[in-house]
């Protein structure tokens, strides 16, 4: 009877322990999925902050183009600007130099209209005193005439009554012509005198109004050359105006989406950080086993220890295994991806592969030291079941209280803040800039371990599909921009 009773109270017991065990596991997966779905939320929330950013970059790049090809424009209208100047000045030059000559003409017209009124005063002397003789020569003829002409000094000669008075008056009849006919000589010379210097003043007042008249087309056509290059340099210059203001309305553009871009990285930092802590509390309730060995290819080898070299280059031997084990505890955890290239590319994780920092070494070739330490955690070597890396200005920053320095590094495992610190380490979303701490701890390395701006870092990556999600890769490890957490 007793066995019968013991036996009962024991199978009673089995089943107690049996459904407290299933009530626990119950609620574990209860709480599992509902960290889960918080985040999916805030995963959600960081695609839509990207898409966000991408669009709001794509615009930038837009605008930079449009911005570029106006200031093309500007550069080019200035020199359009330049050229029509010189070419204003150089016709403004020479309408002077026109002008210079055109006085000099009109100058010289002046002196010749003076010199032909001077000689048409003489010309109509000369006209008076050629009438004069040609009334003298008329009237002598005339008397000639009235006399018998020749027949009448025939008959003076014949009236001579002697020898003598026969020659006296020859020679007296000989100079009566002889004078006439220089008259009429001196008469005849004095006509074609005149004509000549008609002629001569006629023909230089034509010629000298053929140059006024060149001259003053030639004044034209630079006039209406100087109105139509007066003109396009009015034109340019209300372009060129246009367009520089352009070049105002896309600074002002870009300055606004250059603080929402600021905006949406502060944002996605922020959201990314929560997803980080929300994934580290998750892996903390029901912690992986990510030790042992790893296959890995020749490609995988060399991706790993250029990414150790580019993390912990400037680290000890120790920390270069940490950030190795870093990675390895990821492809091992179901949170991250299962392979060393896809942790390391997995979006916003690595600095180092965003700056093309490990690309950089893996075409060099990594060091000795960081393909020994690769070689060491793939097969299984571990420094601590760390997922998370930072420097320790970042991870005091955030308030993590549970880490371990290794070097410059801090480590860690569960994303455990200090209660006190949590809100101020909490990034403010609605401005692109955070505040610090006032000391900035730097990598021992040849990088910097802090950000130059105080954005807050980047903390996780989009769901792979294999897991729930990583935390950051990088950003305040000591590879150089300290953007993102470990």
């Amino acid at each position: 009877m007793r066995k019968q009773i013991l036996s009962a109270l024991i199978i009673i017991t089995v089943l107690f322990t049996e459904l407290s065990f299933a009530s626990k596991g119950s609620s574990m997966d209860d709480t599992i999925a509902s960290m889960q779905e918080e985040e999916a939320k805030t995963q959600e929330k960081i695609s839509d902050l990207e898409k966000q950013t991408q669009e709001t970059q794509n615009a930038i790049d837009e605008l930079n183009e449009q911005k570029e090809q106006t200031q093309n424009n500007v550069s080019s209208l200035q020199d359009q600007k330049s050229q029509l100047q010189d070419t204003v000045d150089d016709y403004s030059d020479k309408l002077e130099t026109l002008s210079a000559q055109i006085t000099e003409t009109e100058s010289a017209m002046a002196e010749v209209s003076a010199q032909i009124i001077a000689l048409n005063e003489d010309l109509q002397a000369a006209e008076t005193l050629r009438k004069e003789r040609y009334e003298s020569l008329k009237k002598r003829m005339q008397m000639t005439y009235e006399r018998g002409g020749d027949e009448s000094l025939l008959l003076i000669l014949f009236d001579s009554k002697s020898l003598q008075d026969f020659l006296t008056k020859y020679e007296y009849i000989n100079d009566i012509v002889a004078y006439d006919r220089m008259k009429m000589e001196e008469y005849q010379a004095l006509v074609d005198s005149i004509a000549a210097q008609i002629a001569e003043i006629e023909e230089k007042e034509a010629e000298l109004d053929e140059y006024q008249t060149q001259l003053d087309e030639k004044h034209e056509e630079l006039a209406d050359l100087t109105d139509t290059v007066m003109g396009q340099l009015s034109s340019t210059n209300s372009t060129l105006s246009s367009e520089r203001s352009k070049l105002d309305d896309y600074d002002k553009q870009l300055s606004d989406l250059d603080e929402k871009m600021k905006s949406l990285e502060s944002q996605t930092a922020a959201a990314q950080a929560e997803l980080a802590k929300q994934i580290a509390e998750r892996l903390a309730l029901t912690k992986e086993d990510t030790s042992g060995s790893y296959s890995a290819s020749a490609s995988e080898l060399e991706w790993l220890a250029a990414t150790i070299q580019a993390e912990a280059g400037g680290e000890s031997y120790t920390g270069k295994l940490a950030v190795g084990s870093v990675i390895m505890n990821r492809v091992k955890s179901s949170a991250f991806p299962n392979d060393i290239v896809s942790v390391i590319t997995q979006t916003n994780q690595f600095a180092s592969y965003r700056s093309g920092k490990v690309e950089l070494i893996i075409s060099a070739g990594p060091n000795s030291t960081c393909i020994q330490a690769a070689q060491e955690v793939l097969g299984g070597a571990r420094v601590g079941d760390y997922l998370f890396f930072m420097t320790q200005y970042w991870a005091d920053y955030y308030g993590i209280s549970e880490y371990t320095m290794i070097g410059n590094h801090a480590f860690f495992y569960r994303w455990v803040t200090n209660k006190k610190s949590e809100e101020q380490s909490t990034p403010d979303t609605s401005t692109s800039e955070q505040s610090e701490p006032a000391d900035n701890t730097q990598d021992s390395g040849s990088q910097d371990a802090l950000p130059e701006d105080n954005a807050a870092p980047e903390a996780i990556p989009e769901d792979n599909g294999e897991g729930d999600g990583g935390s950051e890769g990088d950003g305040q490890e000591g590879s150089g921009d300290g953007e993102n957490t470990q």
